[in-house]
């Protein structure tokens, strides 16, 4: 209930650009139509000489080349492009407004478990104290049996036989922190250090090794803990490099996990910044934080894959969640979905926008500059219907083959493989 609250207040502060051509229909149109019935009329009746025949030919040359047509359909039918190119490089933009903020991107904050790791957790050391590593790892799985989270994924798949159901009397789940859960009469805690120590269990004074650690305590004394290992992705790296080559000002990760297994992971991939140790409402401030640090005009891009990111990707101005291995909350929070779970693609995704941006900007500057002209050459009777017919008909077509360009070719020459 917590996670869809801060969905809710998340989404509802979210800004959204509004429509290019809404806005310049709603002013062009009135216009030129009132000046076509005025080119008609003052003429023939102010100045001597004149035929109102030859004006009212004049206005209708003038009415025809000024009909918006090649903005009307070349400008959305470019951004249509842009997503169907994405598309077909396994990235899903749900609209134009997106695709066009993705452009002016200048801070991309990652999740790190399931977003640049794979999310697959492995058991690779179980440390016990006054108990057999078979114990502490049985505790482990039963207390974490009825969860869905990577880790108690883990354990369940390191403890390797089935859970006895009969033996777990209870369970708890403990935001952020971990559960606890009495197994055949015992209470037992399985979670992080901040959970050991809120429920006040001492701890030995031991340097613990980089990853994500679990500790177990059994009746208020500790029990011992185990070491989870998460691989990167191939491409996570790969990931920043481009994003820093494609002129993104600042990348940054946010974890829950420890401070040393978060500066691990940043330090490998090169991102500029990283905050561990964040539960969901942490990381919703700090993105908060960031976006007051960005200029007027630019965007942050939140990229993450779990439950937990949905408020945080809610909140961006540009929420992208991973497609393949992502929870159904982030995909629906989410404004770009990468279908392959590569992290890399964000680069392409951006690519992608840029040019998709350039050619609606030229058709838009070729289609205003020819219709400008024909409609100067039109009212002082320079131009004929043909040359109106052209500035409406064929600056049309023109300006959609140009906008077909994205379709085929989506990606910049500098992206493209």
């Amino acid at each position: 209930s917590r996670i869809l609250e801060l969905v809710e207040n998340a989404g509802a502060k979210k800004s959204r650009s509004e429509n290019f051509i809404t806005k310049f229909a709603r002013y062009y149109t009135p216009i030129v139509v009132i000046v076509a019935v005025l080119l008609a009329v003052i003429p023939p009746l102010f100045v001597p000489g004149q035929l109102f025949s030859d004006w009212v030919y004049r206005a209708m040359v003038f009415l025809v080349t000024s009909c918006p047509c090649a903005l009307v359909i070349s400008v959305p039918l470019g951004f249509f492009g842009g997503i169907g190119g994405a598309s077909r490089n396994g990235v899903l933009v749900k609209g134009g407004n997106y695709l066009e903020a993705l452009a002016d991107t200048e801070i991309v904050v990652f999740d790190k478990t399931g977003t640049l790791t794979r999310g697959v957790f492995r058991v690779k050391e179980i440390v016990p104290q006054q108990m057999s590593p078979q114990e502490l790892l049985r505790l482990a799985a039963y207390a974490e049996s009825s969860s869905n989270h990577p880790i108690s994924l883990s354990l369940r798949e390191a403890w390797g036989q089935e859970i006895d159901r009969n033996q777990i009397e209870a369970v708890e789940e403990l935001a952020g922190l971990g559960v606890e859960a009495v197994i055949s009469g015992a209470k037992v805690l399985a979670g992080n250090e901040k959970l050991m120590r809120q429920e006040q269990v001492p701890m030995s004074e031991q340097q613990l090794p980089g990853g994500t650690i679990v500790h177990l305590a059994v009746n208020g004394c500790y029990a011992g803990y185990i070491l989870i290992a998460d691989e990167l992705k191939g491409d996570a790296v790969e990931a920043v490099t481009k994003l820093k080559a494609a002129g993104i000002k600042k990348t940054v990760m946010l974890t829950g996990d420890d401070q040393s297994i978060a500066a691990e992971v940043a330090a490998t991939v090169g991102v500029d910044e990283f905050y561990a140790r964040l539960l969901p409402a942490d990381k919703v401030a700090k993105v908060e934080e960031l976006l007051n640090s960005k200029s007027a005009r630019g965007k942050l891009a939140f990229v993450g894959d779990g439950i937990n990111d949905a408020p945080v990707l809610a909140r961006a101005d540009i929420g992208i969640a991973m497609g393949g291995l992502g929870s159904d909350a982030a995909i629906e929070a989410a404004d770009v979905v990468l279908m392959t779970d590569e992290p890399a693609k964000i680069s392409d995704a951006i690519g992608i926008s840029q040019r998709t941006l350039r050619i609606v900007r030229q058709n838009i500057v070729f289609a205003l500059a020819v219709k400008l002209v024909i409609l100067v050459l039109g009212a002082i009777g320079m131009a004929s219907m043909w040359a109106a017919v052209f500035a409406d008909v064929g600056v049309a077509v023109l300006a959609i083959l140009n906008a077909m360009r994205v379709l085929q070719n989506p990606l910049p020459r500098h992206l493209r493989r």
